[in-house]
């Protein structure tokens, strides 16, 4: 049997000849160990991990309630040894029998076809995408009918509204569940980030509020949980977009994102970063414009127990 750390120096070279912005990982994560052998006699292994959300939680919004994260550790074994670990856990869960509100969960590389069609097999649906952009797109500017200004504490209750509309229908296309009491919980942590130094943007059309998008800058260490999916070093972010449905589509969201890049384009920034969901059929082709590619894809099956 190949030792662990030699699967993770194996994964860590293939990633990188997949993917040269994927970060390098040489230990992995903590977690209960899975092995798994495959019909030649070698062994693959995996991380599994459960963490449980509170209801009232912010991110209680997008995720389940409990969660069991899977971390692959196939060196360069591709399809047979993804179906391997995927076996594995799929028996574990068999003996733990999660509840309703559960999700299994995979973060993969984007570019790695041969993971993508063992997920796919297993039942898993790539749900959310981590997009970087690093470079400036073609140029495609917003209306000039909108104006942008930054967002202050006195547009909580206006933001709250365009990110509602977002919700209901991202809703309808992910895995966003409005739970009782999100908008108080938002509402709270809205105005702690317009009090501090958070930034946003509105854009208004003939003076009303029809979009908002929030970002920030955020320093990526080593060691830390965004080191294993961003390389070091500084790094802007996206987050919280929304357009009224019935302003979409006529450049409201590129003049907003258009202020936040021209905020986020320090002299030392890597770049940008989101996440947004593949199977939202407006978002897969508006950020894919403003010159995001996936790098990291999250795979989900709800609930746990439906993993094959």
């Amino acid at each position: 049997m190949r030792e662990g750390t030699d699967l993770v120096a194996e994964q860590a070279g293939r990633f990188g000849a997949i993917d040269p912005l994927l970060p390098v990982i040489t230990d992995p994560p903590e977690g209960e160990t899975l092995v798994a052998t495959l019909p030649d006699g070698g062994r693959v292994t995996g991380v599994l991990r459960v963490t449980f959300t509170d209801p009232a939680a912010p991110e209680a919004l997008w995720s389940a309630l409990e969660v069991w994260e899977l971390t692959p550790i196939v060196g360069e074994r591709g399809t047979e040894g993804m179906d391997a670990v995927l076996r594995a856990c799929r028996a574990r869960l068999d003996a733990e029998r999660p509840g309703e509100d559960s999700a299994c969960l995979v973060s993969w590389p984007s570019r790695d076809a041969e993971g993508t069609r063992a997920l796919l097999d297993h039942g898993l649906v790539p749900l959310w995408a981590l997009g970087v952009r690093t470079a400036e797109p073609p140029e495609a500017p917003g209306s000039p009918d909108v104006r942008v200004r930054e967002a202050g504490p006195g547009d909580v209750e206006t933001i709250l509204r365009l990110e509602r509309a977002e919700v209901e229908y991202s809703a309808q296309a992910g895995n966003l569940r409005a739970r009782t009491g999100w908008e108080h919980r938002r509402r709270e942590s809205l105005r702690e980030q317009l009090a501090g130094d958070s930034s946003g943007w509105l854009a208004e059309l003939d003076g009303e509020p029809v979009g908002v998008v929030e970002g920030g800058m955020v320093t990526v260490e080593e060691g830390t949980w965004l080191g294993t999916v961003l390389p070091a070093g500084r790094w802007g972010y996206v987050h919280s977009a929304a357009v009224l449905p019935a302003i979409r589509g006529r450049g409201v969201g590129r003049a907003l994102l258009a202020a936040a890049h021209a905020r986020l384009a320090t002299d030392d920034a890597r770049g940008t970063y989101l996440y947004y969901n593949p199977l939202n059929p407006l978002a897969s082709v508006f950020w894919h414009r403003q010159g995001y590619r996936p790098l990291w894809t999250v795979w989900e099956v709800r609930p746990a127990s439906m993993l094959r």
